[in-house]
């Protein structure tokens, strides 16, 4: 009898220690706040997906130093989409499921596009801050959904600002195949021919080619005083860059925020002197100088723009959560629309974000700024703003 009730009581302890577990786990989990992010760690937007959710994932560990997000702890979850758009909505879900309170996509549009039907669904916040399509947020009907990259329109006149206090009159266009460059160079050249800039002619380079030399040579005949290098891709932009070093064609190129990527102060050495390329960084700015020595300290490597997209994506996402006081849904979006005047790592000295007018896409027009290259590294601003 005794051996019995000896079994009970050992018994007994055992349901109890799972029970305390059990609701140790759940305490946990109600003392976490937990942000999703889709990455694309193998495909076509690597080069700058993974450093922008490095940036992330500091931003994350920022606000866990200093405390967390409404007194509990920030939990990251990453997923990797490989840039593709059927994986991207498949690990939406499972963030979905994973009970995350918020989304950043940091991979491409294609795959931000399908991964917001499942955030429309499930009405969870979604936030990607490096997209830069006019009419992304216009065409989907997701008020879950919005993006906060600098857009090509933005771009185009920033850069056409800087053109036109050059004095360029006849320019080049050079792109590649890929759907985003098409529309980048269909871009650029409505908004050349708008501003007086004749374009000269177009050359295009399509994937997988193995030079560039036969386009450049076409461009060297042409003799614009500018090329606008409309091309995304970056094996095909090296191409590009190579090609026209060799020709020791000395006409300035006008890169697109594709150059801005920090891949190319590794792969296109001995390449860049001299290039200008629009972004959304600017080195002296006060916000950029610290981030950049707190990331530093952090990491104990360099910080660059893209990460500023990852750090400035989960700080307005921390920011809405806290304004709303909560992870309801409902309330953190309505905080997120509401955001007005959010100064942030990226842009121009005086830029901020927000959703004004109930637009979804929400950098700052006049933040966009163009830099040179000096060597091989990304140098000083040399221009800012639409005037």
């Amino acid at each position: 009898m005794r051996q019995v009730i000896f079994n009970h009581v050992k018994i007994s302890k055992a349901v109890l220690a799972v029970c305390l577990g059990l609701a140790s786990a759940l305490a946990s989990g109600q003392d976490t706040i937990k942000l999703g992010v889709i990455t694309d760690r193998i495909g076509p937007a690597k080069p700058w997906s993974e450093p922008i959710t490095l940036g992330a994932s500091y931003a994350v560990r920022e606000l866990n130093a200093k405390g967390g997000l409404l007194g509990k702890k920030v939990e990251l979850l990453i997923e990797d989409d490989q840039g593709k758009p059927d994986v991207s909505a498949a690990v939406a879900r499972k963030l979905d499921d994973a009970g995350v309170s918020f989304i950043i996509s940091t991979t491409n549009t294609p795959a931000a596009l399908q991964s917001q039907t499942v955030t429309l669904e499930s009405k969870t916040p979604h936030l990607a801050p490096s997209l830069t399509v006019d009419t992304l947020t216009t065409q989907i009907q997701n008020p879950n959904f919005w993006q906060t990259g600098p857009l090509a329109s933005t771009q185009i006149a920033t850069l056409l600002a800087y053109a036109r206090n050059k004095n360029y009159k006849r320019v080049t266009i050079l792109t590649d195949n890929s759907a985003i460059s098409r529309a980048t160079a269909v871009a650029f050249k409505t908004e050349l021919e708008k501003n007086n800039i004749q374009v000269a002619s177009e050359e295009m380079v399509p994937a997988g080619a193995t030079s560039a030399e036969a386009q450049m040579q076409k461009v060297r005949q042409v003799n614009p005083d500018a090329i606008f290098l409309a091309s995304i891709l970056t094996s095909e932009n090296l191409l590009i860059l190579r090609a026209y070093r060799q020709s020791g064609m000395k006409t300035p190129i006008l890169a697109n925020y594709n150059l801005a990527v920090p891949i190319y102060m590794t792969i296109a050495k001995g390449l860049l002197n001299g290039i200008v390329f629009v972004d959304a960084w600017d080195p002296a700015k006060p916000n950029v100088q610290k981030f950049l020595a707190d990331y530093k300290k952090d990491t104990g490597t360099e910080g660059q723009s893209q990460q500023g997209y990852g750090y400035d994506g989960v700080m307005m996402a921390a920011d809405a959560i806290r304004r709303a006081g909560s992870t309801d849904k409902q309330k953190v979006r309505v905080a997120m629309q509401a955001t007005r005047g959010y100064q942030g790592v990226l842009g121009s000295d005086k830029a901020v974000y927000g959703f004004a007018d109930g637009r979804r896409t929400g950098f700052d027009p006049e933040g966009i700024v163009v830099r040179v290259y000096e060597g091989d590294q990304q140098g000083k601003v040399v221009h800012a703003g639409t005037k």
